[in-house]
């Protein structure tokens, strides 16, 4: 029978980390507590929407165009509560998100010009929550193409020539975390950070009072926290790209006459 996977504590900030979500206020959700964290530890982080956010309101007093100004007001607000340095909109309808060739091509073009060590992205393959919420398209449409602009898009010359004619060179990623909501095996006690979480969701006026949200907010946060031991916490699959080899590992290569990044399975192209 194999063993039970483990939970472990996230160990140092990276030093740059970005996120690639679809729609504004979606990493407020998901991990703003790990990115307010990281970022008073001196992270560089740039927070990527995929989409305009045009659809996220029943009030037909206000046309798309507005709701698209007011949410990137809202995102810009939000981020710079919770520390973050660079937001990125790269404008796709919301509602509609496809993973496109071209959406990869995007996503790989902003890795490529930020440069970050971690991505924190959603899970392509989430379709429910329990059995009271039916997870958005979006999420996971923009969950699959950050996963193939990171691999093999972003770190490889021969997709995408031009981004190389537009100055952009390549970069390989060391981590990618896929936001679980409670289930990965990697987690951020995020107990000192969680009232700049709900600060920061607070300005997403046009979405929700946050009188109504903070309540079941702070309740998964932690009941997250319970399973790892902290008050509140947010936690992650992690999908390490770049691992320096341990001893038995670093065996292996050098019986099998492979370099650290070569011939390895995360960097083998299937």
């Amino acid at each position: 029978m194999a063993d039970t996977p483990t939970s472990s504590e996230a160990g140092a900030a990276p030093g740059r980390a970005m996120t690639i979500l679809a729609h504004p206020d979606d990493a407020e959700f998901g991990c703003g507590g790990t990115l307010a964290t990281w970022a008073r530890q001196g992270t560089e982080i740039t927070m990527v929407i995929i989409t305009d956010g045009s659809k996220g309101n029943d009030d037909r007093s206000i046309t798309p165009e507005q709701l698209v100004a007011m949410r990137a007001e809202e995102q810009a607000r939000a981020a710079r509560i919770l520390g973050v340095k660079h937001v990125v909109n790269l404008g796709y309808e919301d509602g509609i998100l496809q993973p496109t060739i071209a959406l990869r091509r995007d996503i790989a073009r902003v890795i490529r010009q930020h440069k970050p060590d971690v991505i924190i992205t959603g899970d392509p393959d989430n379709r429910f929550g329990g059995d009271s919420y039916i997870n958005h398209p979006d999420h996971r449409a923009a969950a699959e193409a950050a996963l193939y602009g990171i691999f093999p898009a972003a770190d490889n010359f021969n997709f995408y020539p031009e981004l190389l004619t537009e100055g952009w060179e390549t970069h390989k990623i060391k981590e990618v975390w896929i936001e679980e909501w409670g289930g990965g095996t990697t987690f951020v006690d995020v107990t000192e950070a969680m009232d700049t979480k709900i600060a920061a969701l607070a300005e997403h006026k046009s979405q929700f009072d946050i009188k109504d949200v903070e309540p079941f907010v702070r309740q998964w946060t932690e009941e997250t926290g319970k399973k790892h031991g902290v008050a509140f916490a947010e936690s992650y699959r992690k999908i390490i790209l770049q691992r320096p080899p341990d001893a038995e590992t670093g065996a292996e290569l050098v019986s099998e006459g492979a370099s650290e990044l070569e011939e390895t399975p995360v960097n083998r192209e299937q």
